[in-house]
């Protein structure tokens, strides 16, 4: 069968022959449709992720959508090594492979559930978001960051305020719920000024961080308090992404000033955690409520491809 095979961590896959699969106990092959082509997939094979795989050669992509050998279309994970989503076939265990409404099509199926699934355990499982809080995104032009301000709109927060580097991007967000955006690419002093002002008296109970670095240290240093006073919201800030820097410098003022919980978003969740966040975010894509930008590219492009640098869409590999 044709795949998408690595040799070695940093280089790019290569379409080309790999043996088919043989299901085992508990097991099913798929027969791919599509499979998206993500951060992690190149994290993972670039040797930068903490799960970065050490015996080649193996099939790239973490997941897709395909059908069963009964017919069923799924939405897939977890391929056993040394398969992967790329590829025309592949092996998972049948626990890992979940029906798709036939509302959603192959693209949106492969792309959407992981940023999609993402930003909805983010802000419904670690952050704990109840209806009425104020949500600030920081990173909302990418993809996973434009699905927040949608999925936190659609968990009924009270008001969403989204930050990011891109003018293009931020002008659109409104369309997807944002009550206000903030250019991340102010100044520290200016963009301190945006976080008071759009935090106002209520401030915010929730920030979704995908960038870290320099606008989380802006975003610190605006909440921290300059006088003793009476505490009456707390902010639960969850730290997802690095794209603007892996650290920052967190003066003890900050902690001690503010109720300020910092979480991270701890691995994988329960598999009934899992499962209800996916069912919700396919049912809202069948509806037509979460959609994402996808651009199909053939399984035989896969070398070029995966070298492109594309930020606000989804590339989608079609075996």
């Amino acid at each position: 069968m044709d795949a998408a095979v690595l040799h070695a961590l940093g280089k790019p896959p290569r379409c080309e022959q790999f043996p088919d699969p043989i299901a085992g106990d508990d097991e099913v092959i798929v027969h791919v449709h599509a499979a998206s082509l993500k951060p992690i997939d190149k994290q993972l094979a670039g040797g930068s992720h903490y799960a970065s795989p050490h015996d080649f050669p193996l099939v790239c992509g973490s997941d897709g959508v395909g059908h069963l050998s009964d017919g069923q279309r799924v939405f897939f994970g977890g391929a056993r090594a040394p398969y992967g989503a790329m590829a025309q076939r592949t092996v998972v265990r049948r626990a890992f492979s979940f029906p798709v409404p036939q509302e959603v099509d192959d693209e949106t199926a492969a792309a959407l559930p992981n940023p999609g699934v993402s930003a909805w355990l983010t802000l419904a499982f670690r952050a704990k978001l109840v209806p009425g809080e104020n949500v600030l995104i920081l990173g909302a032009t990418g993809v996973t960051g434009k699905l927040a301000v949608k999925v936190a709109k659609l968990l009924g927060a009270g008001r969403v305020v989204a930050a990011g580097r891109n003018q293009q991007a931020l002008s659109t967000l409104h369309l997807l719920g944002a009550d206000a955006i903030i250019c991340l690419d102010a100044s520290a002093k200016e963009l301190g000024e945006a976080f008071v002002r759009e935090a106002g008296q209520a401030g915010f109970q929730v920030v979704i961080d995908y960038v870290w670095g320099s606008p989380a240290e802006a975003f610190l240093a605006a909440i921290t308090r300059k006088e003793f006073g009476v505490i009456t919201s707390e902010t639960r800030f969850v730290q997802v992404g690095e794209s603007a820097g892996p650290s920052i410098s967190l003066p003890a003022a900050v902690l001690r000033s503010t109720a300020l919980t910092i979480l991270g978003t701890a691995g994988i969740p329960p598999r009934n955690v899992l499962v209800d966040a996916l069912q919700k975010v396919m049912a809202h894509a069948a509806s037509g409520e979460l959609r994402i930008e996808t651009e199909r590219v053939p399984l035989a492009d896969i070398e070029n491809a995966w070298q492109r640098d594309v930020q606000r869409r989804r590339l989608v590999i079609i075996p």
